[in-house]
């Protein structure tokens, strides 16, 4: 199982990424309070501003102060190196 860090050393499995987005708009904000409302909101921003929403396949809504395409270069990076490591146990 593959973690990616998001943010003050708080890992979330990368396999269980539904999406990753932007809090800015309004269906997202609504459904990051609709979470809140029903305690399926998992806040790990330590106090700062959220700046990306992860959606898991467990409906879990994940807060984070990092931004959404430094998270996204992370889950980008941890699948090159696991395509990397299945290349060299396939030679």
């Amino acid at each position: 199982m593959k973690f990616i860090n998001v943010g003050f050393g708080n890992m979330v499995a990368l396999e269980r990424i539904v999406a990753l987005v932007s809090p800015d708009s309004a269906p997202i904000k609504r459904l990051v309070q609709d979470s809140k409302d029903e305690g399926r909101v998992i806040d790990v921003t330590c106090g700062r501003r959220t700046r990306a929403v992860i959606i898991t396949d467990s409906e879990l809504v994940i807060l984070s102060a990092i931004q959404t395409e430094t998270i996204a270069n992370r889950m980008d990076s941890d699948s090159d190196t696991e395509d990397e490591e299945t290349e060299e146990e396939n030679t």
